[in-house]
Order: structure tokens, then C-alpha cells, then sequence
């Protein structure tokens, strides 16, 4: 099984270890006891999440500032030294991984919200934040920032991979919701994208080119957020179904009908099996909608009732409805709680979670198909998913040593890319690029898109030592 393994040309990329020795000695001397080289450090800075090789870095460096991290990165490129930018860690497809050593910068101790533009709804906050820190500052204000991946993820992390989760299907990903970035270049200058204005015409769009760019042009070190007014009545929802395709067919309904769900979110039956035994739930074991809308009480209320006849025409229901808070919380963090849920299913496996994303004209027929090959392949995996904007997760359990296993995993993730492709959709709605997925990208976009990406790569990078082996290989 091949999981992660260096390619011939990213081989030539590796490091001199007699150069990282003096950038590391360089840091040590101007950053002191900021600079940790420990082994257990260095390897929960490595990947430790699914199923890809840890690799460490060889020292991790706690920025503090933005003078920091330029100090840190204009030291690595002196020594031609990667560099490899950390928020919490929780990234699935090997993003903070260091294939050939270098540096990670920890954003820690950047947790400040620097400003929060009540009457603008935006807010400016460095990369440490995370957005369960940030919704707690800014709720006394009567505002919230809708993305909710899941995990408490920090907000320089998700802009880094362009994340989204249960609210984008009304609020968008992070691509809609940053306004402007600072980021520090290889070369240790620091670039602003960007205005807090809601308009720009001005130039190339650099905010959206270094959203989801994976720490691989550059570190974000300052970020520029949307942010939305609390609603007034929010109204929560599960709704079983009789079968996943079911469920699926009544999301492109509800959203085909204008209906404005604020999250519709699916678990199949095994998902709601491992989520009721995990997050202590009493829920029908049957694939199922988790829902929200946001909205005055009036509209809440309009959209319940049209989304349950939507729901009846294809054999759903009874839907329970809950508006308070300690209801809804609950539901949701059984959601977001859905991933360790799954890995008790079946002891002593591993879990490797992964995403497709299709139009959602076409999504109840990729996941029946999905299912249909994890049968016939002998394969167990929860399927959850953001169905609302056509994005669904496969979390396959296995045995790290059963090599036949491991090959069927490995073919079924291949077909589940290419029949992600084959619907006009994408190998990765929201997990990124990485490592584990930089395969699939010259069948989704071409050659032309790659050559471009590796371009600009070449252009902004030029000693690749910006989180080489991610996205494109030099």
C-alpha cells in the first residue's frame, strides 16, 4: 500500500542536513526557548490524523508576531530550509506534514482578535485564532462567524486550506467570507491582499490566490473576516429517511425550491448507529437530515413546515423540531463529533476519512454508488456529508495490516475520484490537496491549470522551501 513515498523529483528536493543545522541554530539564537526541537514536539507537528506517514519537521518555531515569523522565514531562506506553517493540526491530507524536514511555524501564541468593525461586520484577527475563540469573543456584540468545520480549527489554518463545513450552504467557504489577507513571502517581506472594503476592482485578486493555497506561496500571518448578525430565532431538525438516496433526492429538492437552510446535513445508518452510542442519542437508526434554519421566527417557521412537505414526498419523517439552544448544541456537536463516533465502530482498525464534492443535481446517485462499492468491496464506512452544496464524506475503518484491505481501500478511493471527475464534480470539496490527494489534480483540472498553479508556485517560491510536496511537485 502505498501511502506516502517521494517521488523521484521530490526526492532531488530534500534537504542538506548540515543547512538545517544552521538555520536551527540561527533560531535558537534569536528566538531562544521559542524554538523546540523535542521528538514528541516534532511529531505531533507532523501529520497525526487518517492514515498518512507522520513526518515530522526538525524544529518548531512558536511565532509571536508578525515580526516573527518574517524573522523565521527570511532565517529558512537563507539556508534554503522549508518552511511549514501550523494552526491546530487537524488537517486530513498530510498539509502539515515535512516530507523533507524543515521548520513549523506554530501559530500558538498569534491568538489575538486585533479588531472587530461592529458597524462593518468584519473583524481582523491573527492566524491562532480558532473560531470557536473567535464566536465567543464576539457574542456579547451580537454577531457570530458562520464556518463550522468541525473541529475547532484555527482561522489561518482554514483560510490556508479554504475550509467550510455545516453552514456553507447558506454562508459560502472561506473563499467568500475573507475580505483581505497579510501574508509573509519567502523571501521574508510581508504582502496585503487586500482592503476591508466589501468591493474591489483593483488588480489581480491575490486574497482568493493565497485562500486554499496550502502554506505552499506563502504564511498567512493577518486575516480580514466577514462577519453576520446573530439571527434572531434559530430552529433545529433530524429528519429520517428510508433510504440515503432518499435523503439525498429531498436535499436537492429543499434546495432547489429556494428554501434558505442555513445546514442539511446527511449521516447514513451506520453514522447514526456509531453517533447514538457515542454522543448518547436515541435516534432512529436510519439514514438521516440533520437541519437549521436561521431567520425571524415567522420565516424559521415557513421554512420547518415547507421543508417537511418537501421530506413526505420521499417517504421521510416524522422531522423533530428543537429552538433551544441546549437542544441544538447538542445535536451538533454529535455531528461534529461524528468522526470519533465512527472509529469505535469497529476496534483496533483505523480510520481514514475522505471527501468528494459533485453538482448537486448529481449527488444522490455518486453516494448510492459510493455505497454500492464499499459492498462489493467488502469495505465499512460511515458516509456523512454537507449534502446541501453536494459534498459528502466516506470514513473507512481498517486493519493497518491487512495489505489486501489496504489494496481495496486504496482502488476504492481511486473510483471514488474519478466518479467525483466523471460527474463534473471535485476529488476534494473541503478536505484539500496535500499530499494525499495531489494525484487526482491533473484529471480534474488538466495540464494547462497544473502548469499555471506550478508557475506561480515557481514565481512567488522560487527555492521551494514554502511547505514543498504539497499541491504541485517542483
Amino acid at each position: 500500500m502505498a501511502l506516502v513515498t517521494e517521488s523521484s523529483s521530490l526526492a532531488m528536493n530534500r534537504r542538506d542536513p548540515k543547512a538545517v543545522e544552521a538555520a536551527v541554530r540561527a533560531l535558537v539564537a534569536r528566538f531562544g526557548n521559542q524554538v523546540v526541537t523535542s521528538e514528541a514536539v516534532r511529531q505531533q507537528h507532523g501529520h497525526t490524523t487518517t492514515w498518512l506517514v507522520n513526518q515530522p519537521p526538525d524544529a518548531v518555531v512558536y511565532a509571536a508576531s508578525t515580526g516573527d515569523v518574517q524573522g523565521i522565514v527570511r532565517i529558512c531562506a537563507e539556508e534554503r530550509v522549508p518552511v511549514i506553517p501550523f494552526g491546530a493540526g487537524t488537517s486530513l491530507e498530510g498539509h502539515v506534514n515535512a516530507p523533507f524536514g524543515g521548520v513549523s511555524i506554530d501559530f500558538r501564541d498569534m491568538n489575538r482578535v486585533l479588531a472587530v468593525h461592529t458597524e462593518d461586520l468584519d473583524c481582523v484577527v491573527e492566524p491562532g485564532v480558532t473560531r470557536k475563540q473567535l464566536n465567543e469573543h464576539l457574542r456579547d456584540q451580537g454577531l457570530f462567524f458562520p464556518l463550522d468545520p468541525g473541529a475547532d480549527a484555527s482561522l489561518g489554518g482554514m483560510a490556508a486550506t479554504r475550509a467550510s463545513g455545516t453552514n456553507a450552504v447558506r454562508y459560502g467557504t472561506m473563499k467568500d467570507n475573507v475580505l483581505a489577507l497579510k501574508v509573509v513571502l519567502a523571501n521574508g517581506e510581508e504582502l496585503t491582499t487586500s482592503r476591508r472594503a466589501r468591493k474591489s476592482s483593483a488588480g489581480y485578486d491575490l486574497t482568493r490566490l493565497f485562500i486554499g493555497s496550502e502554506g505552499t506561496l506563502g504564511v498567512i500571518t493577518e486575516i480580514t473576516l466577514k462577519l453576520n448578525g446573530i439571527p434572531e430565532a434559530i430552529s433545529s431538525a433530524v429528519c429520517p429517511f428510508p433510504t440515503v438516496g432518499a435523503a439525498c433526492k429531498a436535499t436537492i429538492a429543499t434546495i432547489q425550491s429556494g428554501i434558505p437552510v442555513a445546514r442539511i446535513e446527511l449521516l447514513d445508518e451506520l453514522q447514526i448507529k456509531a453517533s447514538n452510542a457515542y454522543s448518547k442519542l436515541s435516534l432512529k437508526e436510519a439514514p438521516t437530515l440533520f437541519l437549521e434554519f436561521h431567520g425571524s421566527s415567522a420565516s424559521v417557521a415557513e421554512q420547518a413546515e415547507r421543508f417537511g412537505e418537501i421530506a413526505a414526498e420521499f417517504g421521510g419523517g416524522p422531522s423533530e423540531w428543537t429552538a433551544k439552544a441546549e437542544d441544538r448544541s447538542k445535536l451538533w456537536q454529535a455531528r461534529h463529533d461524528a468522526y470519533w463516533a465512527a472509529t469505535r465502530l469497529i476496534p483496533d482498525t483505523h480510520a481514514l476519512s475522505t471527501d468528494v464534492c459533485v453538482p448537486i443535481s448529481r449527488l444522490a446517485e455518486c453516494v448510492v454508488e459510493t455505497q454500492r462499492d464499499m459492498d462489493a468491496m467488502n469495505l465499512t464506512g460511515p458516509i456523512i456529508g454537507h449534502v446541501g452544496d453536494g459534498n459528502f464524506h466516506v470514513l473507512l475503518l481498517m486493519r493497518m495490516d491487512d495489505r489486501d484491505e489496504l489494496s481495496r481501500v486504496e482502488r476504492f478511493l481511486d473510483r471514488l475520484a474519478e466518479r467525483a471527475l466523471a460527474m463534473e464534480g471535485t476529488c476534494t470539496g473541503e478536505h484539500g490537496i496535500g499530499q494525499g490527494k495531489m494525484k487526482y489534480l491533473d484529471a480534474e483540472l488538466g495540464d494547462p491549470a497544473v502548469a499555471a498553479m506550478r508557475a506561480l508556485k515557481r514565481a512567488l517560491d522560487p527555492e521551494n522551501i514554502m511547505n514543498p510536496g504539497k499541491i504541485v511537485a517542483l
